[in-house]
């Protein structure tokens, strides 16, 4: 099983959602990439997964065209705001999902206010994700 997960800059959802998904099943194949990757993953993106075990530290932002002549098993994108266009996956893909969440690096106000989004984004992907994987991938399995 092999799922690419999409967004623009591959710095923040797409990691978290990454990181989240092959935290439940080592035997998937997970990977993640953005239509304009930013340099490096967003720093409260990963302080946030650590603080539930999860370490995305070593993940890097990644181009979508590097992953365009693969087959898919699934493609997901995870952009959702209005400003944000989300990539359109020209490869060979079995099924494409939009499963969207806020960037949590488009918030505005204190750090404390900036850090409960991150943290607030996470668990919301945290429980799209997991839904995911027990109504899509678990079921296949069986």
């Amino acid at each position: 099983m092999k799922i690419l997960i999409l967004c623009t800059g591959n710095s923040c959802r797409s990691q978290m959602a990454h990181g989240f998904l092959q935290s439940l099943d080592e035997d998937i194949q997970v990977f993640s990439a953005g239509t304009h990757p930013a340099p490096n993953v967003n720093p409260l993106a990963v302080e946030v997964m650590a603080e539930i075990g999860i370490d995305i530290s070593r993940h890097t932002p990644t181009d979508v065209n590097t992953y365009l002549d693969k087959t898919w098993d699934y493609v997901i994108t995870v952009c959702n705001n209005a400003q944000e266009t989300c990539p359109t996956f020209t490869g060979n893909v079995w099924k494409r999902l939009h499963i969207g969440f806020d960037d949590p690096s488009e918030a505005k106000g204190t750090a404390g206010f900036i850090r409960n989004e991150f943290i607030r984004v996470r668990n919301e992907i945290r429980n799209e994700f997991t839904k995911f994987y027990l109504t899509e991938i678990k079921e296949q399995q069986q």
